[in-house]
């Protein structure tokens, strides 16, 4: 039985407690020891990251007689993950020496002074430059300086049911050029197919990141023109208010619940749906399409949560198009975790070592095999193990060459729980998505203040 969110939160607090408890003599009180923080996952048949920091640790120790490594799990969704992080990273007798960092809040750790530049060593170490640009932006600061080491990324694209597209008369090979060809598949599939859900599209405050992300950013950013950044302008640096592609982002929200093509809004609105998604729908035949990351085959392996062998044959493939089919066609949206020294931890030097063990080029590609990781490194895109990995993984590792990242600032995660609000108001029906789009804008006002610009289009 699926424990209920305040048990998973309960239970992550505890072990938070009990990390920092852990460490009451500090990370300086071992200059030997080099100690990790890191996400494990809620679910706890899901185990690839704790097995992949154990093989690592057991090597390093290998390679650095007398040195230690102790590994930090702590168990908790993203957002109460990187409190507790936070939490440590306060005071040098808590900070643990590296840290695993989500892009998504990277930048506001900077700011808040918790995490030390790494490019002192980035610019002695030969592998930095393996990584693609776009992946060594993710985290950098506004200040220039490198903040963490990428260990891979994700795209997103559309999962479809090719079962479930045959009896409603669709093609295997299904690629839609535009939003109205979405919605065109998803009507065809609540007439002809009863029962089924047409299209998951997340939304909504509670789902948090997930709807923001995989959800509404991956209809504005192909609201825009090919050079267009629909929601951060880089160049004028300012965010941009809420315009006609945000209001068509919103209105396609609006249909897709509207004409009950997508779950029930008490079903979409829960925190847990993408668990839910991943772990029942797709897998008992439940649901056609799902817009969504690259991952998701992962849950479904052998060593799984939900292993479902014949997932790889049941499930297509297709990139999320842009909305007219403008230029350049297709669209998807990238995070990613990395590597991070927290500015108080009392072991750097180790800190770092430890990195370096965790990115030999055999690691990297091993890393990114059994966590369903597309690489940010030539050499492991290139590697012929990583190619084949998992059933569709050159399809969404091509994806890469038209994916956008989440702009690097600080006040981003308000951002996004101002676009979750938006999101909800027009899922419920409690606004429209101009008056949504209004709202937004009031929100982004008080978030940004003046460094807010006018919409685009």
């Amino acid at each position: 039985m699926r424990p209920t969110a305040p048990l998973i939160l309960t239970a992550a607090a505890a072990l938070a407690a009990a990390a920092l408890t852990a460490c009451g003599g500090g990370s300086g009180g071992d200059p030997d020891t080099v100690r990790v923080a890191y996400n494990r996952s809620t679910d706890n048949k899901v185990r690839f990251k704790d097995n992949q920091l154990a093989r690592v640790k057991k090597q390093f120790e290998k390679e650095n007689p007398g040195k230690k490594v102790e590994l930090i799990p702590i168990q908790a969704p993203d957002n109460d993950y990187a409190t507790k992080v936070q939490q440590m990273m306060r005071t040098p007798k808590t900070a643990p020496d590296l840290v695993y960092e989500d892009t998504f809040h990277i930048n506001s750790d900077i700011k808040a002074g918790y995490l030390a530049p790494l490019d002192g060593y980035l610019k002695k170490w030969k592998a930095w430059g393996q990584f693609i640009d776009t992946a060594k932006t993710a985290a950098t600061a506004e200040d220039g300086k490198t903040y963490g080491v990428p260990d891979g990324t994700d795209t997103r694209g559309l999962w479809f049911n090719k079962e479930i597209f045959a009896k409603a008369g669709l093609p295997a090979d299904w690629q839609p050029k535009n939003w109205d060809e979405i919605l065109d598949a998803a009507r065809t599939i609540k007439k002809k197919v009863p029962g089924v859900i047409p299209l998951n599209v997340y939304t909504g405050k509670a789902p948090g990141e997930v709807a923001a992300m995989q959800g509404f950013e991956m209809l504005l950013y192909g609201t825009a023109d090919a050079g267009e950044e629909p929601l951060y302008d880089p160049g004028a640096k300012k965010w941009v208010a809420g315009g006609q592609g945000f209001k068509d982002s919103l209105d396609f929200i609006k249909t897709v619940y509207g004409e009950k093509l997508a779950p029930d809004p008490s079903d979409a609105l829960d925190p847990n749906i993408s668990t839910h998604v991943a772990t029942r729908l797709l897998p008992e035949g439940k649901l056609a399409i799902n817009l969504d990351g690259s991952w998701m085959g992962q849950q479904w392996l052998k060593t799984g949560g939900k292993p479902w062998p014949e997932w790889s044959k049941v499930l297509g493939q297709a990139a999320m198009p842009t909305q007219r089919g403008q230029a350049p066609g297709r669209v998807s949206m990238s995070g990613g975790w990395s590597w991070a020294i927290p500015a108080k931890a009392q072991n750097p030097d180790l800190a770092w070592k430890f990195i370096e063990t965790l990115q030999t080029e055999e690691n990297a590609v091993s890393w990114d095999i059994d966590n369903a990781q597309i690489a940010v490194r030539e050499d492991v895109a290139a590697d012929p193990e990583y190619r084949k990995s998992m059933p569709g993984i050159d399809f969404f590792t091509q994806l890469v060459e038209h994916t956008h990242y989440r702009p690097a600032l600080p006040v981003y995660p308000q951002v996004s729980s101002a676009i979750g609000e938006a999101m909800e108001s027009v899922t419920t029906g409690e606004a429209s998505p101009a008056a949504a789009a209004k709202a937004y804008d009031e929100h982004l006002k008080t978030i940004a203040g003046d460094a807010v610009g006018s919409a685009n289009g």
